[in-house]
């Protein structure tokens, strides 16, 4: 079996070379993108394992293309990547059908194991968010 393949989507390019730069022993990472729409477009192209994807992006926000990937039955698992780090935001992350919410000041621990655990069917949430 080859690696995980991991699609990418944050407005920041920096983030997302951080991100790469983190994943791209481990993972396949199959593409980036800077808004929701090319999220959406990517994912179904490309057919990733697990989205990364950022929940404030331009023309599409992150929870509007997760709602439109699972409504194509996309079987890629979302993990949103952000900086908000409350339940109401993970209640709607989960909502929109993710399976992952890590926060980006917890990027460098919880990120890879968040992968790891979505993919064997579990929900992945970082650890300092506040009850």
């Amino acid at each position: 079996m080859g690696k995980i393949r991991v699609l990418l989507a944050d407005d920041h390019e920096t983030v997302l070379a951080r991100v790469r730069g983190l994943l791209c022993e481990d993972f396949d990472v199959v593409g980036a993108v800077n808004n929701g729409r090319d999220a959406v477009e990517e994912a179904e192209r490309l057919d990733p394992d697990v989205l990364v994807i950022d929940i404030s992006m331009p023309i599409l926000n992150g929870l509007q293309a997760a709602h439109h990937l699972k409504a194509k039955n996309r079987r890629a698992k979302i993990i949103f990547l952000t900086v908000y780090n409350d339940q109401e935001f993970v209640a709607a992350a989960l909502s929109a059908g993710a399976s992952g919410y890590v926060t980006k000041s917890d990027i460098t621990t919880d990120l890879v194991p968040a992968i790891r655990e979505v993919l064997q069917g579990r929900t992945y949430i970082s650890q300092s968010i506040p009850p």
